[in-house]
């Protein structure tokens, strides 16, 4: 784990018990410090094994600092509360800033594409010989991770909720993917969600380099002039996208891009890049395949939680049958908006829709392509199944989230998996 002799000697509180919580408690306890850790949630308190204080109610005054899960959002009273106190409320990546060791960040955020983005860089990295790990929203939390030797590369996705928290992460790059709203519910409104995103630039320093699209680079002044601007759309490839066998569809060529600016800016050769290119493997629930079962090839999208994510997934195979929906991204009207996806139904022979979400995408995919609604993801299969031709491919990208009828998007996307290996 990361330890520091900065956290020795003072007491800190720690919200939120889940992995990343006892991930920062454990860190802050083995560097000496004193945690009050507490979560709201019986089971969560009944499964911790260190000192548990309220910390709703609380004395605050005498904190160091109160590390909050990504979670927790700013109208949790707690705020307010450190607030009234002068105690900072941070993240665990603030806290990880606060010590950093002596190597180099990549931060990539955006709205799609950072984990596949991240995943790819940190295999680049690894390809070309350079210490690397990769963390932040993805993968081990930050602070229950190794420290890197000097010229090592911390590969970081970020989420907004993460970015809200975080004042002093300087990245050597960022990258972001892509800005499409999302965490409206959160953020309350576009303007704040780009906000977030921003702060990742604005921590940045002289010489540092900042790779965006030209769409993102339009919400928000992304550089403020600290160092290099890469447009993603403006890199070259080392090698042609059909190496890379993992990568497949425009999305995923957009993330190559990214990762292919981050490799360089580290000072890896392209030929490496390329290697790296054509030896990653997908990440589970990304575009990942799954098997070809009955003459088809099924692929499992399942991170695909909004129509933004599965559009250029439904470019990437030339006959596909496609399972969506789940519990609906809403927009201001409280409607499921499918404008992002309907221009990219050419390869769809049909759709096959579950969840919460079947009637409102039903009622805007009708009339486009054979629709059919089963309801659940096994009913799903069964209706492709009398459906489909040899040769032609299953996608699993539901444009929604999970909740409606999994625990989260790997429960969803385990099921799936599950599913094809039983036929």
């Amino acid at each position: 784990m990361i330890t520091s002799p900065a956290f020795a000697g003072k007491r800190w509180g720690v919200l939120g018990l889940a992995r990343t919580g006892r991930a920062v408690a454990a860190a802050l306890a083995a560097s000496g410090g004193e945690v009050w850790a507490w979560d709201d949630g019986e089971a969560a308190r009944a499964a911790y094994d260190g000192a548990l204080v309220d910390l709703n109610t609380a004395e605050l005054s005498g904190l160091a600092g109160i590390v909050v899960s990504p979670g927790v959002p700013h109208s949790a009273p707690i705020f307010a509360a450190a607030a009234r106190h002068g105690v900072p409320v941070i993240g665990d990546i603030e806290l990880f800033a606060m010590v950093l060791p002596p190597a180099r960040i990549v931060g990539i955020t955006g709205t799609n594409g950072k984990s596949t983005t991240t995943a790819l860089l940190h295999h680049l990295c690894v390809t070309a010989g350079i210490p690397a790990a990769m963390g932040g929203n993805i993968g081990l939390p930050i602070m229950a991770q190794e420290p890197l030797a000097a010229g090592g590369v911390w590969v970081l996705e970020l989420s907004s909720y993460q970015l809200e928290i975080t004042h002093s992460l300087a990245c050597d790059v960022v990258i972001l993917t892509n800005i499409t709203p999302d965490h409206l519910e959160r953020h309350g409104n576009m303007a704040a969600y780009a906000g977030a995103k921003a702060r990742l630039f604005s921590m940045q320093q002289d010489g540092s380099t900042a790779i965006v699209g030209t769409a993102a680079q339009t919400a928000f002044d992304v550089q403020g002039g600290r160092g290099q601007t890469v447009l993603i759309e403006d890199v070259a490839l080392p090698s042609a996208q059909s190496e890379w066998p993992a990568l497949k569809g425009a999305h995923n060529l957009e993330n190559a891009r990214a990762a292919i600016a981050a490799a360089r800016a580290l000072g890896i050769a392209d030929d490496v890049v390329a290697r790296g290119l054509a030896s990653y493997q997908a990440l589970a629930h990304r575009m990942e395949p799954v098997g070809e079962k009955c003459g088809l090839l099924w692929v499992n999208d399942s991170k695909a939680t909004n129509p933004d994510s599965t559009a250029p997934a439904l470019t990437a195979y030339p006959r596909l049958h496609w399972i969506a929906g789940g519990r609906p991204k809403l927009d201001a009207a409280g409607k499921a908006d499918l404008s992002a996806i309907l221009p990219h139904l050419g390869q769809v022979v049909g759709a096959y829709l579950i969840g919460e979400a079947a009637p409102q995408f039903a009622e805007q995919l009708q009339g486009r392509l054979p629709v059919t609604r089963s309801g659940t993801l096994g009913q799903a299969i069964a209706d492709v199944l009398g459906a489909a031709k040899p040769g032609e491919v299953v996608l699993f990208s539901p444009a929604a989230a999970s909740f409606d009828q999994f625990k989260d998007f790997e429960d969803r996307g385990a099921a799936f998996r599950a599913a094809v290996a039983a036929l």
